[in-house]
């Protein structure tokens, strides 16, 4: 495979992005965004994925950090989608089931060129200190519409707020860190029997 990296611009008039991905990295990290808990749970991204991300957003926090957050899940979208490629040789499906403490999480993704999101969780408070957790749907959706890809997130338990998001965030990071890899038996072969994703 040759490299996989990307970067991508989204300027709009609420927020200005800029992502820069390497999918072959070794899960380094950098985040300016204005809204730490956020940047903790892409660090999990990065560091579980094993993929290098830099990320830059000024967006309009002083009235929510809804369209940042959302345009950081759609600019990593669309990183992903140009560093991959045609997908040829890759694993395309993965997931994983991620424990921390009491809370429990799966994450399962196809990068199969269809958008497509199933989010089943239930938080037990509706904040992480200042973070509304509604905004952690609302990134998934804009990275499932841009990669494109299906994506199936499903919190199995727990009682800890904080856990709950992050046992999310950690799974994603190992399901794409699997469904992105080489699959030496199908070296440069997609990986459907359409013959494009």
């Amino acid at each position: 495979m040759s490299d996989r990296i990307a970067t991508v611009t989204r300027d709009t008039l609420e927020t200005q992005i800029s992502v820069s991905i390497n999918l072959d990295g070794t899960g380094k990290s950098s985040f300016n965004t204005g809204i730490p808990f956020f940047e903790h749970m892409l660090d999990q991204i990065s560091r579980h994925g094993m993929i290098d991300i830099d990320v830059k957003a000024n967006g309009d926090t002083h009235i929510d950090d809804h369209h940042t957050v959302e345009d950081v899940g759609i600019g990593l979208g669309r990183a992903f989608k140009q560093a991959l490629g045609d997908k040829k040789g890759i694993m395309r499906y993965g997931h994983a089931y991620v424990p921390l403490d009491e809370a429990l999480s799966r994450v399962v993704i196809d990068f199969s060129g269809r958008p497509g999101i199933e989010y089943r969780v239930e938080y037990p408070r509706a904040r992480i200190g200042q973070f509304d957790v509604d905004l952690i749907h609302e990134f998934f959706q804009g990275f499932a519409n841009h990669a494109p890809a299906t994506l199936h997130i499903d919190s199995l338990y727990g009682k800890n707020a904080h856990h709950v998001a992050e046992t999310i965030f950690k799974a994603f990071g190992r399901a794409v860190r699997f469904a992105v890899s080489a699959d030496e038996r199908m070296a440069g072969v997609i990986p459907s029997t359409k013959g494009v994703l």
